[in-house]
């Protein structure tokens, strides 16, 4: 029984199956048919006409930055109207989405193993790496042992604080178009883009309701005049 937000992708090979409703409509309504009956939210529905075989999809992009905006999953009536690049599947997990084939409903979890033994595989390697240097350094006659408390480099910090960084900038960024239209439509002052975007269901980066200083905050990674 399908829960939460979703954003719907739908693919079409070429404008005519777009025009026409060809294929477009079994994947509506195979997309329905897996939501009904649940406590769900279709937010919005993408359709895009490209070919498979090229994974530069502006509509894919836009569907997958509603998801990140909404917290929502991407949802697809057939798999292979996502992509028949396992890589590029891959990349839907970098880019922070949840997604649910409804032909194939464990293809999600099925791909999140693969990470997992992926990560795994790394951190173990991580750890022979790290023991080899520990008995390395033993053997050359470094005391180990004493202070056990973790002191981060300067340099772990400032990774880190880099990694924070992009992902605000990337927020900003899938935010970007929505302020704009916003703007367009004579939402200007910033209490207003703030009440717009909560009345929209876009909750902030880390959950709950836009402030005017919110918006501030966005508008000066952006740069944006408001």
């Amino acid at each position: 029984m399908a829960v939460g937000s979703f954003v719907a992708y739908y693919r079409v090979s070429t404008a005519k199956q777009g025009s026409s409703g060809l294929g477009l409509e079994a994947q509506q309504a195979s997309v329905r048919d897996y939501l009904n009956g649940g406590n769900w939210k279709l937010v919005a529905e993408v359709i895009e006409v490209e070919s498979g075989k090229r994974s530069d999809r502006p509509k894919l992009a836009e569907a997958m930055r509603l998801c990140r905006l909404h917290g929502a999953t991407l949802v697809i009536a057939k798999l292979d109207r996502l992509s028949r690049d396992a890589h590029f599947l891959l990349g839907l997990q970098k880019a922070g989405v949840e997604f649910v084939a409804v032909d194939n409903p464990h293809a999600n979890r099925l791909t999140i193993h693969i990470l997992a033994a992926v990560a795994e595989d790394e951190a173990k390697r991580i750890s022979d790496r790290t023991k080899a240097a520990l008995a390395a350094a033993k053997a050359r006659g470094v005391k180990l042992g004493g202070h056990r408390g973790v002191e981060l480099s300067e340099a772990v910090r400032g990774a880190g604080r880099a990694v924070r960084t992009a992902k605000a900038n990337a927020r900003a960024s899938d935010l970007a178009p929505i302020i704009t239209e916003l703007k367009a439509q004579g939402i200007t002052s910033l209490g207003a883009i703030a009440k717009a975007l909560n009345l929209r269901g876009i909750p902030i980066a880390r959950g709950g309701e836009w402030t005017a200083t919110q918006v501030m905050r966005v508008k000066d990674k952006l740069e944006l005049e408001i």
